[in-house]
């Protein structure tokens, strides 16, 4: 049976992939940032850089999914600077122990998000794409660079990068929703903006794919193969939810309330594909925006998909 640390398994991409790592029968082993509850968790502090290298003993896998969330009103540079240190130290941490380890796990999937392209209008992103301007872009490559100093000891490494992830119970869908049942929602600025998102569900699997495909390593888009501008988005959610989708929020509005989170989390473009992905023969549950959303929508938060 294998065994897999989970760093962030609180998250709603965490919870799902525990999920599935369950139901696959795997050994999941919890990093959590309290005293330990049982022999399923152990704790680390990752300000403090305090975490047991012998908590990989026997591991197959390693994933990364801590940081803190870039959503917030506003990015102050202390909100900056904690949602990078985060990630960075994090992952240094979990880095630095996976080297020092008797056996090093055979491999790291550590994430990363579609942020590190940039605002890129109508080009179609793959792996190969190179990296944009911003203060996401600027995280991304940080982030990845921590995780590749894992190859050192002899890990393979994959960066998973996130586009939009759509889960019940937290993320994109948990504020837009009351939105659009108050009859208030809509495209944001021109909606002409694409939007790469995956269903929480078919994240969780292609992380466990990539710790199961050998010849899966580098960058790696999570994504759905059907990217969508911002307007179809807002069209989809409304029918999702019986709701019209007319109300359109000027991106001068966005930029004013805002700031620099209107302008890389909202307005910018990310057209990005699943290339490695599909490469590798990974199949998508749900590669359709409409079916995703009516699926997430049906039943109430936390519930299983």
């Amino acid at each position: 049976m294998p065994r897999v640390v989970v760093a962030g398994a609180s998250g709603p991409i965490g919870r799902a992939l525990v999920r599935t790592l369950l139901e696959q029968g795997a050994a999941v082993c919890r990093l959590v940032r309290r005293p330990q509850a049982g022999p399923g968790e152990v704790t680390w502090d990752p300000e403090a850089g305090t975490l047991d290298p012998r908590a990989f003993d026997g591991a197959d896998a390693v994933v990364n999914l801590a940081g803190r969330s870039i959503a917030s009103l506003r990015w102050t540079a202390a909100v900056r600077r904690e949602i990078l240190d985060s990630r960075v130290r994090s992952t240094r941490l979990l880095v630095d122990a996976i080297r020092n380890a008797s056996v090093a796990p055979p491999v790291l999937v550590s994430a990363s998000a579609t942020g590190y392209y940039g605002d890129r209008d109508d080009e179609v992103l793959d792996e190969s794409s190179s990296p944009g301007h911003g203060f996401l872009a600027d995280i991304a490559q940080a982030w990845e660079a921590e995780a590749r100093r894992a190859t050192r000891a002899g890990t393979r490494v994959v960066c998973a990068r996130f586009g939009i992830v759509l889960s019940r119970d937290g993320g994109l869908l948990r504020a837009m929703r009351p939105l659009f049942r108050a009859w208030l929602g809509g495209p944001l600025g021109g909606g002409r903006q694409w939007w790469s998102w995956i269903h929480v569900d078919d994240a969780a699997a292609a992380l466990s794919a990539a710790m199961r495909i050998a010849s899966l390593e580098g960058p790696v888009n999570v994504v759905s193969p059907s990217p969508v501008t911002n307007r179809e988005f807002a069209r989809a959610l409304g029918a999702a939810l019986g709701r019209p989708a007319a109300l359109r929020v000027p991106a001068f509005a966005l930029r004013l309330s805002f700031g620099q989170v209107a302008d890389e989390m909202m307005l910018a473009s990310q057209r990005a594909v699943p290339a490695k992905l599909q490469a590798h023969g990974f199949r998508f549950r749900w590669p359709g925006l409409e079916p995703a959303l009516c699926d997430l929508l049906s039943g109430p938060p936390g519930a299983s998909s």
